[in-house]
């Protein structure tokens, strides 16, 4: 298993502890099985994970000790994302691209952005124009993109920043938003107070606090 590997723990409601046994199967812990499984499939596709199955009952006081009680009880890296019920898929995703941005740096070229945002459509054009091959990724409509996005611009810009669209990546570099690729590309750009944060590069945020 790979070092960079996220570590996700399920806890059934199954197993034994001295006289007691539980024999009555969980319908929602199945159901969490088969989420963790199929988001593993799609949405987790290309992101290394270790996934363990452990009875409840028979290892009660460890999830207990991060605070999980209830069956089926999810963890990932140790931390409690879910309990008592079957499983949001959403919150597992969130959870482990949280990590595995954290320990993965970026590499190549990324603009995350949404169609009906018009710094998005400039950044789309100075980058064509450069003749820079970019991935585009659309946080409206594939949530995976924005949980990615939130994940590495947070711990840059700050957690009490808003953060909008678009945010770039060149070479795995962080460069900001339109206004900031412009600069970086050397493209003239006129001013326009209302573009706001999201036209903004860390550096800008942090110098202009």
């Amino acid at each position: 298993m790979s070092s960079a590997a996220v570590r996700i723990t399920l806890y059934r409601w199954a197993g034994a502890f001295g006289p007691f046994r539980i024999k009555i199967p969980c319908g929602e812990c199945a159901l969490t099985h088969d989420v963790i499984n199929d988001t593993l499939s799609n949405e987790l596709a290309d992101i290394p994970v270790d996934l363990q199955t452990r009875d409840w009952l028979s290892l009660w006081w460890q999830p207990l000790l991060k605070g999980g009680w209830h069956a089926p009880i999810v963890m990932v890296e140790g931390r409690v994302i879910s309990q008592g019920n079957a499983l949001n898929r959403g919150v597992l995703t969130e959870a482990v691209i949280a990590h595995h941005a954290g320990r993965t740096p970026a590499s190549g070229h990324h603009l995350f952005g949404k169609e009906t945002c018009p710094h998005c459509q400039r950044a789309k054009g100075y980058l064509k124009a450069a003749g820079i091959d970019f991935r585009y990724h659309d946080v409206v409509k594939d949530p995976r993109a924005l949980y990615e996005m939130l994940a590495r611009v947070k711990p840059l810009v700050g957690p009490s920043t808003p953060i909008t669209v678009p945010q770039i990546w060149l070479d795995g570099s962080y460069i900001g938003g339109a206004d900031a690729l412009s600069q970086r590309l050397h493209n003239k750009v006129e001013a326009n107070p209302e573009r706001g944060q999201s036209s903004l590069s860390a550096h800008d945020l942090t110098r202009k606090s």
